[in-house]
């Protein structure tokens, strides 16, 4: 017998909106999650993102809400404001028939205008943890009678510092509520958590194996740490990206490879931790309506990016485990476009590389890169001084057009000119003209779920 969200518990009225919004058929984590949680039981889920692991948790939620109750009933802890804005846009789709009222509440939001909303009748609050506390701290929400609390992409916060925020957030809330803990990965501090607080869980493990990774071309670089750098910048001109994303291990990294690449004369920017909400949001704006064509990011940053058009990941470190990776590469190859994932590894990552080979149950292509071949594009990126108009990929004399989302499919195809330079933003007009361009501000540390 097929399975469908009626046979799952999914009553009529929401199964009638999921039809109408073109989806018939769960998927694994739904359909090995919603009887559960409907049921009432605790769940600890290790799904990745892709899954349909939001609309997992979403369906119970609104099937248990008592809109005759002016209370807050369900909480959805979430990492990212880019998440959160995710989740709230998927809830508002499912609650148009109803009269169930939500609140999005997270950072770079006006905090009078959310305690205003507060005091009216909310049902269903999403938010990050900073803000949450924020207002758990002003007394302006009331999480005692909470029915369902969900701890979204657990592992995700963890990372980004928010441990303590969680712990107290939950220790405001009753303590017969239901549980629901979604985590990409069980790390210890993840089994811990759902060890402290879940009761009697149902578990459920969704195998990486389940997102599918056709349509990405994949291969590996093997490069040394001195001329990692020189080999990115020689496949980069190889490519020619429409859009990509360059993955690096740590913030600092990200930071210095940013700088490295704008000194360079590419049109990036970066995405961590350490840069605030406010730049946060300039960044990603610019990066989806393509006016920055690089974006140098970190895992944890990353996680949950959903950007139209990216064309290639670089792995400029290579991923621990195979987890990721796949976290990694699959920002590309979406929506029945191809992509193109390149990871350069060293000598060190061999064991790494090895662990995701096994995981992705495929043997990546090597490549190997001369010195020379190095040495002698270096010296020929040198003594570029060609200027560009707006659009990075259109040489100002050139025909051919790669100025919109539509053209993404065309990336790898070169124009009539080498292309290498960006936008000519200030900085790079100094670099055109010679002038050493200025030393960036230092930024301050900002999570970004405050």
């Amino acid at each position: 017998m097929d399975v469908n969200f009626s046979s799952l518990g999914v009553n009529q009225e929401l199964d009638n909106i999921l039809k109408k919004n073109g989806i018939t058929e769960p998927t694994s984590v739904q359909i090995e999650s919603i009887p559960q949680l409907i049921a009432g039981k605790d769940i600890i889920a290790q799904a990745q993102t892709g899954t349909g692991k939001t609309l997992a948790f979403l369906l119970p939620i609104i099937q248990r809400i008592n809109t005759a109750e002016p209370l807050i009933q369900a909480l959805i802890i979430t990492p990212t404001r880019e998440l959160a804005i995710q989740i709230t846009a998927e809830v508002k789709k499912l609650i148009l028939e109803t009269e169930i009222k939500i609140l999005a509440a997270y950072g770079g939001q006006d905090v009078e205008s959310q305690i205003r909303k507060l005091k009216g009748s909310i049902q269903i609050v999403i938010g990050t943890p900073g803000r949450l506390l924020d207002h758990l701290r002003r007394g302006s929400v009331d999480f005692k009678k909470l029915k369902i609390l969900v701890l979204d992409e657990a592992d995700q916060m963890l990372d980004m510092g928010f441990s303590k925020d969680i712990e107290m957030i939950i220790r405001q809330t009753s303590k017969a509520h239901q549980t629901m803990l979604f985590s990409a990965t069980m790390s210890r501090g993840v089994r811990v958590l759902a060890a402290q607080y879940l009761k009697s869980p149902a578990q459920v493990h969704i195998q990486s194996k389940n997102i599918t990774l056709d349509g990405i071309k994949q291969l590996v670089i093997k490069t040394t740490d001195r001329a990692k750098q020189d080999a990115l910048v020689k496949i980069i001109e190889e490519e020619n990206p429409f859009m990509a994303i360059i993955f690096c291990r740590t913030k600092r990294r990200a930071s210095n490879l940013n700088q490295a690449l704008q000194n360079r004369g590419y049109n990036t920017d970066e995405l961590h931790g350490d840069i605030t909400q406010a730049k946060r949001e300039k960044v990603m704006k610019l990066f989806r309506n393509t006016k920055i064509h690089f974006l140098v990011a970190t895992d944890v940053a990353a996680r949950g990016l959903d950007i139209e058009g990216v064309t290639h990941i670089f792995n400029y470190d290579i991923p621990e485990d195979a987890e990721s990776y796949i976290h990694r590469i699959g920002r590309t190859g979406r929506a029945g476009q191809t992509g193109k994932a390149i990871t350069f590894a060293t000598l060190k990552d061999q064991e790494s590389l090895a662990l995701i080979e096994k995981g992705i149950q495929i043997k990546l292509e090597i490549r190997r890169i001369a010195a020379e071949e190095l040495s002698a594009k270096k010296e020929g990126v040198s003594g570029s001084t060609r200027k560009w108009s707006k659009d990075r990929r259109i040489p100002e004399s050139g025909s051919q057009s790669y100025g919109n989302r539509n053209s993404a499919r065309n990336y790898g195809k070169k124009p009539e000119r080498e292309t290498r330079f960006g936008k000519s933003t200030s900085s790079n007009r100094k670099l055109n003209s010679g002038e050493k361009p200025s030393k960036r501000k230092s930024l301050h540390r900002y999570e970004n779920g405050r």
